[in-house]
């Protein structure tokens, strides 16, 4: 957010500009960007990637790999965009990088290559800037050191498992079972690619379920990887070490939180008919797509196809009339982040819409609960605020009454500046959000995607 915090704020007032139609693209999926680098630099050969999500997280990541001797060029190619070409060293063949490597503010990049270097036998040096400092590393520590790689802060580090942190991988490394004691992506994904030159079977027991990209893109490449899934829902996933990694060629999904706003968009804004290309689907990110067609949505798939083990489809997307439900707390960890935009849909449905369950989006970029109920109700919503959740009225298809004199304010949520933007596109009067600045950091394309589609002049 360092951007959005020490330029001068930029409002926009959002309003009715007529349907949106024609074929948008959103950016590539984050998570998936990281481990389509990573993987590929562990394969031997060449992969190619199309769609990816150029942030400075994911160049982190392209960097440390650089640094260790994968060797990625980025291609313009034209109309679709540059493709990222990834030349592998193979699993094990990972090299002693000459400097520390610096993983900016990416947790990410953090944790899922001290797993690639924990089970090599080279010395690397973590560091990131001042927020990414802060963070615990102790979660992957733990399990990483079980299997032999040793942690060391370094001379100028914070101590108390975070960075700068040294890491001397080991080789070969231990195969453990580790039962997670936190529901941790990064640390599933940290375990298993240490697991990938680790020789033996490397298991993860994950009990409560969180998003899958590694094993899928782990088996895309070749590894052998199985999932047991017990009755209460534990999986116990087993990876084969020292796995041979092919080369693939992957189309990144995109981002299914960035489709959200549009596909909302269209449902509420009459005449509108939009397809977004290349959506990922993968169940433990898509629920909101589910959750809008019960409420009479009309989002349809096109050409439903599998990409480097992921669920993608081109989305179709007409307005259409919706009526409120109660949203099942079950589905909370598979839309956490597109609860801000539901509320909008909700808003401009017939009858009542209640949500519980949502304790956790208090403590998100912003108290999101408190600050959608604020927003909503300035644009002219009906809204009640509980402790897990809200409960909305919604105006039965009629377009809010927009904000007036005052901006709404969006705490520097871009998530919550992006809602109330497609809150806009369904009103009388627009809505004006007090700081556009946000937008930028997370998804700098969106203006400029709305304007395409025929949403804004």
């Amino acid at each position: 957010m360092h951007s959005a915090e020490t330029s001068a704020p930029r409002p926009r007032r959002f309003f009715a500009a007529g349907p949106l139609t024609g074929r948008i693209r959103v950016p590539g999926d984050k998570s998936i960007s990281h481990r389509s680098i990573m993987l590929g630099a562990l394969a031997v050969g060449r992969t190619r990637v199309t769609g990816l999500l150029e942030g400075e997280d994911v160049m982190a990541t392209a960097a440390a790999m650089r640094a260790m001797g994968a060797t990625i060029d980025r291609l313009e190619t034209g109309a679709s965009g540059p493709e990222w070409v990834i030349d592998g060293v193979g699993v094990g063949g990972l090299l002693q990088p000459k400097q520390a490597l610096d993983m900016g503010n990416s947790g990410t990049s953090t944790r899922l290559l001290m797993g690639l270097v924990a089970s090599h036998a080279i010395t690397a040096t973590f560091i990131g800037d001042a927020s990414l400092s802060k963070r615990p590393m102790g979660r992957v520590i733990d399990p990483l050191s079980q299997m032999g790689a040793d942690f060391t802060a370094a001379p100028s580090g914070h101590g108390g498992g975070r960075l700068p942190l040294t890491l001397r991988g080991i080789s070969p490394a231990v195969p453990i079972s580790y039962r997670l004691p936190v529901a941790s992506a990064q640390v599933k994904s940290a375990v298993l690619l240490a697991g990938l030159n680790t020789p033996g079977i490397t298991t993860v027991i994950e009990p409560v379920p969180t998003r899958d990209h590694s094993e899928r893109m782990l088996r895309g490449f070749g590894a052998e990887l199985t999932v047991e899934v017990a009755p209460d829902g534990t999986r116990t996933i087993h990876l084969v070490g020292e796995a041979e990694l092919r080369p693939q060629t992957i189309e990144v999904p995109g981002d299914p939180s960035s489709a959200a706003f549009f596909v909302v968009a269209a449902l509420l804004v009459p005449g509108s008919d939009l397809v977004v290309e290349n959506v990922g689907l993968n169940p433990t990110r898509a629920a909101l797509f589910d959750v809008l067609r019960a409420m009479g949505g009309q989002i349809e798939e096109l050409d439903r196809r599998d990409v480097g083990g992921e669920p993608v489809a081109d989305l179709r997307v007409r307005h259409s009339a919706l009526t409120g439900i109660a949203v099942d707390p079950a589905v909370v960890p598979s839309m956490v982040d597109e609860f801000p935009v539901l509320f909008v849909a909700a808003a401009l449905a017939s009858g009542r819409t209640v949500t519980t369950g949502l304790e956790e989006l208090r403590v998100k970029e912003s108290d999101r609960i408190a600050v959608m109920r604020a927003a909503l109700e300035q644009a002219g919503a009906t809204v009640t605020e509980t402790e897990d959740g809200l409960i909305i009225e919604g105006t039965g298809g009629d377009p809010l009454r927009g904000t007036n004199n005052a901006p709404v304010a969006t705490h520097l949520d871009h998530r919550i500046a992006m809602s109330m933007a497609v809150a806009g596109l369904a009103s009388k009067g627009g809505v004006e959000i007090d700081d556009t600045r946000p937008i930028a950091t997370s998804f700098p394309a969106f203006e400029v995607l709305l304007a395409q589609a025929g949403g804004t002049t």
